[in-house]
Parts: structure tokens; C-alpha cells; sequence
């Protein structure tokens, strides 16, 4: 019998887009989000790693992106991660309707796993969704973009996986993460952890015919999932370990600590620490007020600045 689940949720989604003030608009004035940090891609520090979240940057709520300028529009297939489905109060799906209406976005309204759910696209084709859910007590509405804290989103609450073999990587979620297995829908199962509440479930498609495309914007390069601390992030490495799946070692990325691996299928995952968290290098009040670089980057911070766009006209003055 698979060991008690250790990761407690989504930590996080990170994708890959095009234009940084585009995606800056979008996922601030268009879905309401907390701009939260403006730094850079540890791997590759002339380009941006962008965050969003609530307002105080719950680990659960959070999406990031590495947007370039040149980076080519991405083609979905299998072996991806495809829909993220976001979580906003009960009641709120009429008044998401009209937003997105409102601004040119076009959205389908369909039910699965007796979810009502709101499917639009970003600017780049990464594919989102709304759902409503009992989210009263989670996260901290952002207030400063124009979206009724009454209706805004509060987290992540389910991440679509499109795999050659829902039956392969379905096991190793069950044995090696410890999710459990819960009901079909056609193509597709819902995983759950814990509860199975917001934030805690995964679906797969069952995708054997579809070709494997390199990523490129608008597709998600990763899931984390999140752990308290170190050492149950330490745990989840055993698991893995034990179950012949090779991980990094940990990696100090300032707000968290993380390890990576594929899952069968080619999806990459993370396992994030829940902090030092986001005032880890800034306070609270100001996050992303100025773009802030990982220690080891620092040193070249006139040579990044000179290269990276300017999100805004203050940084053009």
C-alpha cells in the first residue's frame, strides 16, 4: 500500500511566454493578480522570471513565467502539461464571464468532475480555466487591479496532464507521490491528495496518439508541489529514490527550496519548500517594486538591466 501523501498541494505553475509587458498586463490587469517579483531566470539570467499570486504570495497561488521576446508560440501535444484551472469563491463564475468578455477574451463554460468550469486562453495560448470552489478561507485577495476581491482568484486548484500512458503515470503519482486514484470522466481520471480540496488534484488524459512538441510559449514548463520544509522535501527524494526516479539535488531558489524530476509521461515536476518565502529579499509592501537578481547574478546587474525590457515606462525614464 502506497506510504501518506507528503506534498500537500500545488506550490506553484510555472510556463513560458513571449512579451514580459504582455504578460505583465494580462495576469495583472486582465486576471487581477499580485505582481509579487520581477527577477530572473536563475539558468539564464537575461531573461525575466516573472510572478504572480494573491496579495501576500500564498505558496498554492502563485504562477510564474519566463517570457522572451524572441521565443516562438508553442504547439500543444501529449507529454505535456496542458489546462490550469484556478480557483475563485463560489458565486464568482457569472462575474468572471463578463470580465473576460469585457476584455476580449473569449471563454467556454463546460462541467467536469461535477465542477463548473470557465476554459480561456492567455495571449500565448497557455490554457487556463476557472472553477469555483469553498476557497473563503484560503489565500488573501489581491485588491489592486481592478477585480472585486469579492470574485478574485485565490490558487491554483487543478493542474490537466495529456500523457501516452494515463495507466504508467498514474501509478507512479499513486506509488511514488502518493496521490490517490479517483473517477473517470472519457479520457480523463482525477487524482487527488489529502482532502482532494483546492489545490490538491491533478487530472490526466489519456493521450497515446498525439506527438510530443519542444516547448515554447505558452506551455507550462513545470508543476511544483508543495512541502512544508526541508525535511519532507528530503522524504519526497527518498520516495522517489526508491522508486528509480532520479531528482536534482536541492537548489536554493531563494523564495524556496527545490528538486526537479520527470514523471512517466516526460511532465516535469518540482518539489518546493514553502519558504523562506517572497520577503525573502524584499518586504512585503513592495514586492516587484524593482527588479531584485539571485546572489550569484548580482555581480552582472548593469549587463542584465541593459538587456531586459523594460516592463514599464518608470524603468525607461
Amino acid at each position: 500500500m502506497p506510504d501518506s501523501p507528503i506534498i500537500t498541494g500545488v506550490h506553484h505553475v510555472t510556463a513560458l511566454a513571449k512579451s514580459p509587458r504582455g504578460n505583465l498586463d494580462f495576469y495583472t490587469r486582465v486576471l487581477g493578480l499580485r505582481f509579487i517579483k520581477r527577477t530572473v531566470n536563475h539558468d539564464d539570467p537575461l531573461t525575466y522570471h516573472l510572478y504572480y499570486a494573491d496579495a501576500v504570495g500564498t505558496p498554492g497561488s502563485v504562477l510564474t513565467h519566463f517570457p522572451h521576446p524572441h521565443a516562438a508560440r508553442a504547439k500543444h501535444g501529449t507529454g505535456e502539461i496542458r489546462r490550469t484551472l484556478l480557483a475563485v469563491p463560489m458565486g464568482s463564475m457569472g462575474y468572471w464571464a463578463e470580465r473576460l468578455e469585457s476584455q476580449g477574451v473569449e471563454a467556454t463554460a463546460s462541467t467536469r468532475f461535477g465542477q463548473e468550469r470557465l476554459a480561456f486562453d492567455d495571449p500565448d495560448g497557455m490554457e487556463l480555466g476557472l472553477v469555483e470552489g469553498e476557497v473563503v478561507d484560503v489565500g488573501t485577495p489581491w485588491d489592486g487591479d481592478g477585480v472585486d476581491p469579492e470574485h478574485a482568484i485565490r490558487m491554483v486548484d487543478t493542474v490537466t496532464l495529456r500523457v501516452p500512458s494515463a495507466e504508467v503515470t498514474g501509478a507512479f503519482l499513486v506509488d511514488a507521490l502518493g496521490f490517490e486514484a479517483g473517477e473517470s470522466e472519457g479520457d480523463r481520471q482525477l487524482f487527488t491528495l489529502l482532502d482532494g480540496g483546492p489545490g490538491r488534484r491533478l487530472e490526466l488524459i489519456d493521450d497515446p496518439e498525439s506527438e510530443q512538441h519542444p516547448m515554447g510559449a505558452g506551455t507550462v514548463h513545470h508543476v511544483a508541489w508543495r512541502v512544508p520544509d526541508d525535511a519532507a522535501q528530503l522524504r519526497v527524494a527518498d520516495r522517489l529514490a526508491r522508486a528509480n526516479t532520479a531528482a536534482t539535488p536541492v537548489i536554493d531558489r531563494v523564495y524556496f527550496h527545490s528538486i526537479y524530476f520527470r514523471v512517466p509521461g516526460r511532465v516535469i515536476f518540482e518539489v518546493a519548500t514553502d519558504g523562506p518565502g517572497f520577503t525573502a529579499d524584499e518586504p512585503m509592501e513592495g514586492l516587484a517594486g524593482s527588479l531584485v537578481l539571485p546572489p550569484q547574478h548580482e555581480p552582472r546587474r548593469a549587463e542584465i538591466e541593459a538587456h531586459l525590457e523594460p516592463l514599464d515606462d518608470e524603468q525607461e525614464d
